[in-house]
């Protein structure tokens, strides 16, 4: 597998190729943000994983493609800098969980919530609301196959730990337990993790540390 997910500001885009899908991940100024442009194969039809920034990139991604739905991870400034301007070129639906709708700079077409499905051309991928970083916060999950699925975590899961929760016992106990029940509980080691900024990591990779992570607090 040529894709490494290691992604930098002002390089080229890492792309995967999988069964009916093509994963395309970019770094986006001024925060080093990932977006994840998501193509149906057989469609062309494509979703967005967070219109962060640079939207002329990420429209010039799009290719000869169908931007239909822009789906944001949650609510927070670095992760919405495009997202009026593609929105605007592309007339794409926005998806967004109600926790974090006002706090987008576009009014949301579709509010999900957990165990919610979002289709772009053929594939489908779930939502998983996992509620700290934010209150609105989600995941997508691609698991067309069940033994080697795909996790667009946002701010939620990265290499090393859960997302900031500002030190805020309660939020980051409401993350680490929807990380262990809706997550780590439910997908394989193999789950291959996106997360928003950064590189990507797996869950197995992941996995031996929960128990550090909630006694370290953050």
């Amino acid at each position: 597998m040529s894709y490494t997910g290691d992604v930098t500001v002002g390089g080229p885009a890492d792309v995967r190729e999988l069964p009916g899908l093509t994963i395309t991940k970019v770094a986006t100024p001024p925060f080093e943000n990932n977006c994840y442009l998501l193509r149906c194969t057989t469609t062309g039809q494509t979703l967005l994983v967070d219109a962060a920034g640079d939207a002329p990139q990420l429209l010039d991604l799009v290719g000869d493609g169908i931007l239909t739905t822009v789906v944001e991870t949650h609510g927070h400034w670095d992760h919405v800098q495009a997202l009026e301007d593609v929105v605007r070129a592309s007339r794409a639906s926005v998806v967004a969980h109600s926790g974090d709708a006002k706090d987008l700079p576009v009014p949301v077409d579709r509010l999900v919530g957990d165990g919610d499905t979002v289709h772009v051309g053929n594939c489908s991928l779930t939502v998983i609301h996992l509620r700290g970083h934010t209150p609105g916060s989600i995941a997508l999950l691609y698991d067309a196959d069940p033994q080697a699925p795909h996790l667009f975590s946002g701010d939620s899961l990265f290499p090393g730990g859960p997302g900031n929760t500002e030190k805020d016992p309660v939020r980051f106990a409401s993350l680490l337990d929807d990380l262990g029940m809706k997550v780590f509980d439910r997908l394989p080691d193999t789950t291959w993790v996106y997360p928003g900024h950064g590189k990507d990591t797996t869950l197995g990779a992941e996995r031996p540390s929960l128990a550090e992570w909630r006694q370290r607090g953050w």
